[in-house]
């Protein structure tokens, strides 16, 4: 009862104040006043009405799948097939050659030839060994319309120890020769006079050569040093003649502001005497020493390789009193066009180049014991090229270069004194050396092709051209020169090789005059020579084996000097024994 009492009595006092608010907007007039806005309308955006829960879904497609079950019903086949095990196949392995560290060959021939070399080596522990080597070429001679001995021997030796540590190899090696050639090539003026001829079937025109080296090598691992070499030789002949050769060269990386630069260093000696000079008996005496330097620096990225150098050489010739400094770019760069296909390379390169006594008798061994000896100066040598491989059995090298050489050594004809003569190289018929300045062009390429693994070809071509500046010809330097080579291994016992070399024309002196006419030089050409050369060899068992050579099989008699005609078609035929101490 009390709680309607409550109610009723609410229900009043809504009713009362519902009734005055009513009134009161009743008396709420607007006026017909001016209204100033003191503030503008600035609306607000508020906050948007995100709902949290994700609402669930009342439908049949969410319903959960029904779990299937499968069954499978396996039952027993009967099967008579019963598999063999299977077996590896065979493959046939041929029985490796059996390798022997020593051989001796030995083999006759015509004009009364003998060719023989024995090689042995020996290993004395697992860390060093020692081998060496004899090797002999022999000829009586016998050449066509010469009148003069033309008979030649060449034997030389050598022995080397080796060591091998865990930072360092070393080696030493001693050696000598021991070699004679003639002054057989008399001038065609000469041979026109019998009398003349029937004088000098008397004359001993042998020169004979002796020589001795003392040498050693050193390589380092792991250190800023990387190799040296020192090498001695003395060389002379029967004429009283002598030299002493030396040189020394080390290499190292020189770290500089976290760079390494390689350099080598040289060091050289040469001093020789002649007993006379060609026209007069005043001794000729010539030597010098030389320093020299060379820097380098190697850059690669990617497929770009560059190595920026120089080389100084300071040469103190102390025969002559004159001192001098030289200094040569060396500078190579090579570049991968298309990988191992294409290959650019080049550079311009120099270098004081050290004529010896040697050197000069192992290129030409008819010259006179009177010679005047200098370095060569060579300036520069630029050149450019292409290599590369056209497949993995064939690879080829195109290049041309340009070079500067002054003071370069050419073979020339002495003078010809008849009734002057006092030595047996005084007819015509020894080469002296004269020096001049020559620039070379070349340009030439080689391809080698590996047919097969049996079957290996080799092609190599170049052509030159000239420019003297005192001379009148670059005196016995061809105009081209070509070789070829072929290996063939027939089967296992059978093999076979071949190696044809072409040398083009070349300017010679010759001397041309008469008897009671003054001594006149003339400029000749020396026609080009084609040489070939097959062997053909024949396995007895893994030790022995027997060969057959052939050489200028063309018959030509050709002369690589003027006057001096060389032996016409060849044959030798020897064997070599393979074996283990």
């Amino acid at each position: 009862m009390r709680k309607h009492i409550y109610n009723i009595l609410t229900l009043f006092l809504i009713a009362g104040a519902t009734v005055s608010w009513a009134q009161e907007r009743e008396n709420d007039t607007i006026g017909t006043n001016v209204i100033n806005v003191v503030k503008p309308y600035t609306p607000t955006i508020s906050d948007a009405f995100k709902v949290k829960e994700e609402p669930s879904l009342d439908d049949d497609v969410t319903a959960a799948k029904k779990q299937i079950e499968y069954n499978i019903f396996s039952f027993p086949v009967a099967s008579t097939f019963t598999p063999a095990k299977g077996k590896a196949a065979v493959v046939d392995k041929e029985e490796p050659a059996k390798l022997y560290d020593n051989y001796a060959t030995l083999g006759f021939g015509s004009y009364t030839s003998i060719l023989g070399e024995v090689y042995l080596n020996h290993a004395l522990s697992r860390t060093e060994s020692v081998s060496g080597y004899v090797t002999h070429h022999s000829s009586q001679g016998g050449i066509k319309d010469v009148a003069l001995d033309d008979d030649f021997y060449d034997t030389k030796l050598q022995v080397n120890y080796s060591k091998s540590l865990r930072d360092l190899t070393w080696n030493v090696e001693l050696g000598g020769l021991h070699q004679k050639y003639n002054w057989y090539g008399l001038p065609s003026a000469i041979n026109t006079f019998v009398p003349l001829i029937a004088a000098t079937n008397d004359l001993d025109v042998g020169h004979t050569f002796y020589g001795a080296h003392l040498g050693g090598d050193i390589a380092f691992e792991d250190t800023y040093i990387k190799s040296g070499h020192v090498f001695f030789r003395h060389f002379g002949d029967n004429n009283g003649s002598g030299e002493n050769y030396f040189t020394a060269s080390g290499t190292a990386d020189i770290p500089i502001a976290d760079q390494e630069i390689s350099t080598t260093i040289n060091i050289g000696y040469l001093g020789g005497k002649f007993d006379q000079n060609y026209q007069a008996a005043n001794e000729v005496k010539y030597g010098n020493f030389s320093v020299g330097l060379s820097p380098s620096y190697r850059i690669t990225q990617d497929d770009l390789t560059v190595n920026l150098g120089v080389s100084a050489y300071y040469l103190s010739d102390f025969e002559n009193s004159d001192n001098k400094f030289y200094i040569y770019p060396n500078i190579t760069a090579s570049y991968r066009i298309v990988d191992e296909i294409l290959i650019a390379y080049g550079g311009i390169q120099g270098g004081l180049n050290q004529n010896t006594y040697y050197d000069l008798v192992q290129e030409n061994p008819f010259v006179s014991p009177t010679l005047n000896i200098l370095p060569t100066d060579q300036q520069y040598n630029g050149y450019v090229g292409l290599k590369g491989k056209v497949s993995n059995n064939v690879s080829y090298d195109i290049h041309g270069n340009y070079m500067a050489e002054s003071d370069k050594a050419l073979y020339k004809v002495n003078s010809l004194q008849v009734f002057s003569a006092s030595e047996n190289y005084h007819f015509g018929n020894s080469y002296g050396i004269v020096y001049d300045d020559v620039s070379t062009f070349s340009f030439g390429g080689a391809l080698s092709v590996d047919v097969n693994r049996n079957f290996t070809l080799g092609l190599k071509a170049d052509y030159f051209i000239y420019d003297v500046d005192s001379e009148a010809e670059a005196w016995n330097l061809p105009s081209i020169k070509g070789s070829l080579f072929a290996d063939y291994q027939i089967n296992k016992k059978w093999y076979a090789g071949a190696s044809l070399f072409y040398v083009g024309e070349r300017e010679a002196s010759n001397a041309l005059s008469g008897l009671f006419t003054p001594f006149i030089q003339q400029t000749v050409t020396l026609d080009g020579y084609f040489d070939a050369n097959v062997n053909l060899g024949y396995h007895i068992n893994d030790k022995l084996s027997v060969f057959l050579k052939g050489n200028n099989l063309a018959n030509q008699d050709y002369m690589r000097w003027a006057n001096y005609p060389v032996q016409t078609i060849q044959v030798l035929a020897g064997a070599t024994y393979k074996f283990d101490f």
